[in-house]
C-alpha cells in the first residue's frame, strides 16, 4: 500500500521538489521567532520552503543548549511545542505546490535535549546498569516526550563502540564491547518505536554507523584504520540487533574505514546495510559531513554523487544535497538515483500517517514527567559502579557523624549530566551534596567545600578542605570531569566544541585527551586529604574512564557515578548509605595507564607478553567489574563438559549454561551474570574471551536461584579465513561469572 502511495507522489513531482525532500539544510531555531507568547515563522524558512517547494525534515526545532542560543527566555516551553510544529506544518501544506509534511529530528542521546525534558545517564552509564530492559523503559518514556511535542525521529548514539576512552564522545557509548551494545540497541529501537510494525509514531535514528570508536589516537572523526573483520566482529553487531527490532533510520558516520569516508561507502551503507542485512529504512548524513567529501572531490556535485550512490539518502545542514538538480541537469547524477532516496523519505513519511493528517495535530499524548523521574532514579541507581570496598567501609552508618564533601564535582549540577544537555531550571538537578545532606542531614553535620577546579593548576582551596577533612569522621571527594558546555564558546558548524576557553569542560564531542588522568590537581587534592588519615571515598563523575593509578591506594573505597543525570546525587547518596546496593559493572575496562590503550578486554592474543618492559599491560579494572555489598556464590548444575552438534545449533538448538546462585551477604542485591567464550579450535585467530550473554537477577539475602544462560548459533560462529560467517567443530572454553576476577569454567564441545 505505502509502496503505491508512494510511487504515485512521486510521479507528481518535479527534480526540484524532489530535491527539497532530500534536505535537512535548516538548523531548527533559524525557523522561529518566539515573541512572548506567540511565534512567527522567519524568512529564512519561508525563502528556503519557496526555493525547494518543500522541507524534508527540519532538525532541533526544540534543541536547546549553547551551541544554538536557545534557553528559557528565547526557546519553545513544552506546552508550546504543537503550536510551533503546527504552524511549521501549515505553513509548508498551504504554501507548496503537493504541500509534502515535513519530518522534525531531535538528539535523543540521553533525553530529548530540550527545554523542561527528562535528562538520563549518559549512555555510558546506562550500559553500565547492564538491563536492557530498564533502557528499553527508558527509550519509551523518551518516545513519549517526543510525541508530545509533534518530533517524528529521535537520534540516538547506540551505534558507536567505545575502543579508546580518549575520545571525547565515550560518553555517548553504551559499551567497548559489540553484545553488550547491540542489546542495548535493541532495546532502544523497541522502546522509542514499539513493537507493532504496522503503527509507528517515532522513529530511533540509530548513530553513528560505522565503526567511529575506532579513530586513530581517539580523535573525534578520525579514521578507522580497521579490516572487514574488526569491522564485522565489533562495529556491525548493534546495527545488526537494531535492524532485527525494526530500525528505520541510522545516520552514517563521519570517519572513514580503511581509505573511504562512511558517506561515500557503498560497501558500507549499500552492500552489507541494505543487501546482506536487510535494512529497508534510510540513512541520514552526520551535521554537515557531505561537505567533508570535498576533500575526496573537489567538487559539491561529485560530492553529491558519491554520497546519493553510496546510499545516504537525507542531508544534514550541508550545501552538498542543495546541488543535486544541477549535477542531474548536468549528467552527474541519475534522476533514477534520486528516486530511490526520495522514496525512502517518503515511505517513512506514509509509514508515520503523515499524510493522513487533515487537521492540526492535538494535545492527545502527555508525558507523565514523574515517571521520567523515577526512570531516571532507577538507571541513575543501577549504573552507579563499586570497584573498591576497603574494609567494607561502604555503606556509611548514618548515625551521628560529620561527613566532609569535597570536590569540583560534589555540588555542580551541569556536571552531573554531560554533552548533548539542555539548560536546567532550578532545583531540576540533585546534586552528591544535595543527595548526602537529604539522606544524612537529619543526623550527621556535613561540611562542603570545592577544594579546587577540575582543569586549572589553583591551589587555594585546598587548606578549606583540608580544615574540614580534620573535623571529619570520613571524607566524600567527588572528582572527574564535565561534558558541560557554557554560553560563549565557540562551535563549528556541526556544533563540535571549537574552544572551551576558560570552562571547565574537558569530555564531550570534539574534546579529545592525550592524557587520561585527572584534570588540574585532582590527584593533589586527594593525595594532601589522604595524608589526614581520615577514611575517604572517591566518588568519580566522568563520560570517560579516568586513571586511578596514581591515587587508588588512597581511597578506601571509589564509585564511578558516570554522568548519572538529574536524578544522580540522589541515587549516588543512596548507595553511600545503604539505601540502594549497587549493582553497576564496567561497560569499559579503565586503565592504569593511558599508555595502555587500547586496553578492551577482547583483545587478540598472540602469544606473545601482555606487559610492557615499564607497566602492566592489563586494565586496572577490566570490563564486567563491580562490587556489590553482598557477596555471590555460583557453580555449574553439572560439572562436565557440553555437547552438541554443528547440525543441532544449524537446526535452532541453544546450548543452554544451567548455573546456581546464591546471595551469602547480608543485602539483597543484583547478581550481574555474565557468559563468556573463547574458541580454542578456529581457522581463524578469535579474542581472549567474548561476551555472548548475561543476566541481571535480583536476590534476597540468602536466597539461591537457577539461572540459564544461552548461546545459538550465531553466538558461536566465526568469521573464517573467506569473510564468511560459519560453525566449526572444536572446543570453546565458556567462562561464567558475576565479575571477571571469579569466573568459573566448563567445556562446550562442538561436533
Amino acid at each position: 500500500m505505502i509502496a503505491q502511495q508512494v510511487e504515485q507522489l512521486l510521479k507528481k513531482m518535479t527534480l526540484k521538489e524532489k530535491v527539497g525532500q532530500l534536505n535537512q539544510k535548516l538548523y531548527g531555531w533559524q525557523v522561529y521567532k518566539r515573541n512572548g507568547d506567540t511565534y512567527e515563522l522567519t524568512d529564512m524558512f519561508k525563502q528556503h520552503v519557496e526555493e525547494f517547494q518543500g522541507v524534508g525534515a527540519l532538525y532541533g526545532l526544540f534543541r536547546a543548549d549553547p551551541w544554538s542560543g536557545v534557553h528559557f527566555g528565547n526557546g519553545i516551553p513544552v506546552e508550546d511545542s504543537l503550536i510551533v510544529t503546527n504552524l511549521v506544518q501549515q505553513y509548508v501544506k498551504e504554501n507548496t505546490r503537493l504541500g509534502i509534511p515535513v519530518l522534525f529530528s531531535e538528539e535523543c542521546p540521553h533525553g530529548h535535549q530540550a527545554l523542561d525534558s527528562t535528562v538520563f545517564p549518559t549512555n555510558i552509564g546506562a550500559g553500565a546498569t547492564w538491563n536492557p530492559e530498564l533502557q528499553r523503559k527508558v527509550s519509551e518514556y523518551v518516545s513519549t516526550e517526543l510525541k508530545e511535542k509533534g518530533v517524528h525521529l529521535g537520534l540516538v548514539s547506540t551505534l558507536d563502540i567505545a575502543r579508546d576512552p580518549r575520545w571525547g564522545r565515550t560518553e555517548e557509548c553504551f559499551s567497548e564491547d559489540p553484545y553488550l551494545s547491540a542489546r542495548m540497541t535493541e532495546a532502544v529501537v523497541k522502546g522509542m518505536q514499539g513493537e507493532k510494525e504496522d503503527k509507528k509514531e517515532v522513529i530511533a535514528v540509530l548513530k553513528h554507523f560505522a565503526a567511529q570508536g575506532s579513530a586513530v589516537g581517539g580523535h573525534n572523526a578520525g579514521p578507522a584504520l580497521i579490516g572487514e573483520r574488526e569491522l564485522r566482529e565489533i562495529h556491525i553487531p548493534a546495527m545488526k540487533a537494531g535492524i532485527e527490532a525494526g530500525a528505520l533510520a541510522c545516520m552514517a558516520a563521519y570517519n572513514e574505514i580503511d581509505g573511504v569516508p562512511c558517506h561515500a561507502n557503498s560497501f558500507l551503507l549499500t552492500k552489507l546495510l541494505r543487501e546482506e542485512l536487510g535494512f529497508e529504512g534510510f540513512v541520514m548524513a552526520d551535521g554537515v559531513a557531505l561537505e567533508r567529501l570535498l576533500h575526496l572531490t573537489g567538487d559539491k556535485e561529485l560530492a553529491a554523487k558519491y554520497a546519493l550512490e553510496a546510499g545516504v539518502d537525507l542531508s544534514l545542514w550541508d550545501d552538498i544535497y542543495t546541488q543535486i538538480e544541477s549535477a542531474v541537469a548536468n549528467g552527474v547524477i541519475k534522476e533514477e538515483t534520486v528516486d530511490i532516496a526520495v522514496s525512502r523519505i517518503l515511505s517513512i513519511k506514509y509509514m508515520l500517517g503523515l499524510f493522513s493528517n487533515e487537521k492540526e495535530t492535538t494535545n492527545q499524548i502527555k508525558a507523565d514527567r514523574e515517571e521520567g523521574k523515577e526512570l531516571n532514579l532507577a538507571v541513575a541507581r543501577e549504573s552507579i559502579t563499586l570497584l573498591k570496598n576497603k574494609d567494607s567501609i561502604l555503606p556509611l552508618s548514618k548515625q551521628k557523624q560529620t561527613i566532609a564533601v569535597i570536590g569540583p564535582n560534589a555540588d555542580n549540577v551541569y556536571n552531573l549530566l554531560g554533552d548533548y544537555t539542555p539548560p536546567q531550571r532550578e532545583g531540576a538537578v540533585v546534586t552528591i551534596k544535595e543527595g548526602i545532606v537529604d539522606i544524612a542531614g537529619r543526623d550527621a553535620d556535613v561540611l562542603y567545600t570545592k577544594g579546587c577546579d577540575l582543569r586549572t593548576t589553583d591551589k587555594s582551596g585546598f587548606d578549606r578542605a583540608k580544615e574540614i577533612a580534620e573535623e571529619a569522621d570520613v571524607v566524600v571527594v567527588a572528582l572527574g570531569g564535565s561534558s558541560a558546555r557554557e554560553f560563549g564558546m565557540t562551535f563549528h558548524a556541526n556544533g563540535a566544541v571549537v574552544n572551551t576557553g576558560n570552562a571547565e569542560m574537558d569530555s564531550g564531542e570534539n574534546i579529545d585527551v592525550l592524557d587520561l588522568d585527572l584534570g588540574g590537581v585532582q590527584e593533589d587534592l586527594v593525595k594532601e586529604l589522604a595524608a589526614i588519615g581520615k577514611p575517604m571515598i572517591g566518588v568519580f563523575i566522568q563520560g570517560r574512564p579516568h586513571s586511578l593509578a596514581n591515587i587508588e591506594e588512597d581511597l578506601d573505597a571509589i564509585l564511578i557515578g558516570w554522568y548519572p543525570g538529574q536524578q544522580g546525587g540522589r541515587a549516588i547518596a543512596e548507595i553511600l548509605f545503604g539505601e540502594v546496593n549497587p549493582s553497576g559493572r564496567l561497560p569499559i575496562s579503565i586503565p592504569s595507564h593511558t599508555g595502555q590503550l587500547p586496553v578492551y578486554y577482547n583483545y587478540k592474543d598472540s602469544g606473545g607478553m601482555r606487559d610492557y618492559y615499564d607497566g602492566v599491560g592489563e586494565a586496572m579494572y577490566p570490563f564486567g567489574y563491580g562490587l556489590s555489598y553482598s557477596t555471590f556464590d555460583y557453580q555449574f548444575d553439572l560439572d562436565e563438559p557440553i555437547h552438541t552438534t554443528k547440525e543441532k545449533l544449524r537446526n535452532g538448538e541453544k546450548v543452554k549454561v544451567e548455573v546456581q546462585v546464591t546471595n551469602e551477604g547480608p543485602y539483597d542485591g543484583n547478581v550481574v551474570m555474565q557468559l563468556y567464550c573463547r574458541d580454542v579450535q578456529s581457522s581463524v585467530t578469535q579474542r581472549i574471551k567474548e561476551l555472548k550473554d548475561f543476566q541481571k537477577v535480583w536476590l534476597h539475602a540468602g536466597e539461591t536461584k537457577h539461572i540459564s544462560l544461552t548461546l545459538d548459533e550465531q553466538d558461536l560462529a566465526i568469521w573464517n579465513i573467506r569473510m564468511e560467517q560459519v560453525l566449526e567443530k572444536g572446543t570453546v572454553i565458556l567462562m561464567v561469572g558475576d565479575s571477571p576476577d571469579k569466573l568459573i569454567e566448563k567445556e562446550l564441545l562442538i561436533d
